[in-house]
């Protein structure tokens, strides 16, 4: 290497340096906050549904908002994407650390939502621009992929010792020298584009159907814990989401530049891998925020605790994602890789809708975070399926969809599951139970629910996923974007909230 390609190449990685900051920020903010959820509970007052809320403002808002913010990138330029992004995402770090109310907190969520999306959207795209060799460009993926892995291990238990240690405003405040520094670092470091212009196009009417759409239909489950299913508030809310996601689809088979073509649903392997995923997800991501209560409220235990007690389901996903999932599908067939990982999926939802009201954690729990390791099976195994079914020129847009369903489905599952659990808990208290039997029926009952989604998204992969769907004959509409611009659709790391 010459003397003048060398700063070159420290730049380059310098750069990545900031890419993953961003992503391990991001991260942490994802998995930290399921440990403080009780502490916030106690503090600002929400309810178990509302509870739900501090969690599904930041999923809406980036499913809902990934692929328009992949598109604006393509538009203004990935480089001012990732800076207004991260920019974004901090200063409503400091809005939630300020919070002193649900609503305070839940908007600060919204937006930091928001700027995950935009900055999101982007790193993949820069990071490949960055390292056009494919050597260098699989290294720097892999430690980008495992500074995912990693976060989410390290964000539970980081959750816990900030809580107990000074109080849950600090798992925001944290992220204010971080993303400070990842913004002004990346203004000089990442490489600079001039974008293709506003006048390109995006379909801003659609990501605002979908945003509203679903934050409504959310906003209907989360009311049921306390008007019931027949209150004219919950239908109202309930029909008013239903018409706001027909329109969205509607916009989507009309607009110049959709979203999300419905061309893409032609394949049985794209439309089958993301009801799949989406079932998957609900009951899977539930888990974390549900089990978080259960230790806190029924066992006692304390942040810091929960964040130990809750590290061996996290670390066992990881070992599998990024160590054994790759040889077990090319060695046994992911369609066989996915239903194992559905079928311990099962066994772990089942074990914990018969937890007791006095667990022990070695027989009655670790068991439980060990079968965890299904997710790391399925998921790998199940986007390998489902991007088989796009042809080469919708692969972008194929993954893009993904990840979106996995974020949006992350988000109903705990709306849904945690309105469950709350109701539950309240006709339990209601008929005389101690608080710790009733909220202990009502994660059980939460959790059972859990295990039947699960089941479900087993019998749909069997049925719609039995064998690879390879083709590559799906018509490519005036939408479908250039090489470079598909890359940008995978910027989501699966899993990563």
């Amino acid at each position: 290497m010459s003397i003048a390609a060398e700063p070159a190449a420290r730049s380059r990685w310098f750069a990545l340096g900031i890419l993953t900051t961003s992503v391990l920020m991001t991260i942490l903010d994802g998995s930290i906050v399921t440990v403080a959820l009780p502490a916030i509970q106690d503090d600002l007052g929400f309810s178990t549904g509302g509870l739900s809320w501090v969690v599904n403002a930041y999923l809406i808002a980036f499913g809902s908002l990934l692929l328009l913010a992949g598109r604006l990138g393509d538009l203004v330029g990935r480089k001012r994407m990732f800076v207004a992004g991260t920019a974004v995402f901090t200063a409503a770090s400091l809005l939630a650390g300020l919070a002193t109310g649900p609503a305070m907190l839940i908007t600060a969520r919204y937006l930091q939502g928001v700027g995950s999306a935009l900055a999101a959207s982007v790193s993949l795209g820069i990071l490949v621009t960055l390292f056009p060799r494919a050597r260098e460009r699989a290294t720097a993926i892999a430690v980008f992929s495992f500074t995912g892995a990693a976060g989410a291990s390290l964000g539970q238990v980081l959750g816990g010792l900030l809580t107990d240690a000074l109080s849950w405003h600090w798992i925001f405040v944290i992220n204010l020298p971080i993303g400070a520094a990842a913004a002004a670092l990346a203004v000089p470091v990442l490489p600079g584009d001039r974008g293709l212009g506003l006048r390109a196009g995006a379909d801003l009417v659609g990501a605002l159907l979908v945003a509203a759409g679903l934050t409504t239909g959310i906003a209907a489950v989360v009311r049921v814990e306390r008007t019931g299913w027949a209150a004219p508030s919950t239908l109202a809310l309930g029909t008013l989401a239903v018409l706001l996601l027909a329109a969205f689809l509607a916009r989507q088979a009309t607009a110049r530049q959709p979203l999300m073509p419905l061309r893409l649903f032609r394949s049985r392997a794209v439309s089958g891998a993301n009801l799949v995923q989406a079932l998957m997800v609900a009951a899977a991501f539930s888990f974390q925020v549900l089990v978080a209560l259960y230790l806190q409220r029924v066992l006692g235990y304390g942040a810091t605790a929960t964040g130990l007690a809750m590290l061996p389901a996290a670390l066992v996903i990881g070992a599998i994602t990024l160590g054994a999932s790759a040889r077990l599908n090319a060695r046994y067939g992911e369609r066989a890789v996915l239903l194992t990982g559905l079928a311990l999926l099962v066994g772990m939802q089942l074990l914990l809708a018969r937890l007791p009201v006095h667990a022990h954690y070695l027989t009655d729990l670790l068991p439980v975070m060990l079968l965890a390791a299904g997710f790391g099976l399925a998921l790998p195994a199940l986007t390998a399926l489902g991007m088989s079914g796009a042809s080469e020129r919708d692969a972008g847009l194929a993954s893009g969809l993904f990840n979106t369903t996995q974020q949006l489905g992350m988000a109903v599952g705990v709306a849904v599951l945690a309105t469950l659990a709350g109701g539950r808990t309240g006709r339990l208290l209601a008929a005389g139970l101690d608080p710790a039997a009733a909220l202990t029926g009502g994660y059980r009952r939460a959790f059972l629910v859990g295990a039947g989604l699960l089941a479900v998204a087993f019998g749909v992969a069997a049925v719609l996923l039995r064998r690879p769907d390879r083709r590559t004959d799906l018509p490519a509409g005036p939408d479908v974007p250039p090489p470079a611009t598909a890359v940008d659709r995978e910027a989501c790391v699966s899993g990563q909230h």
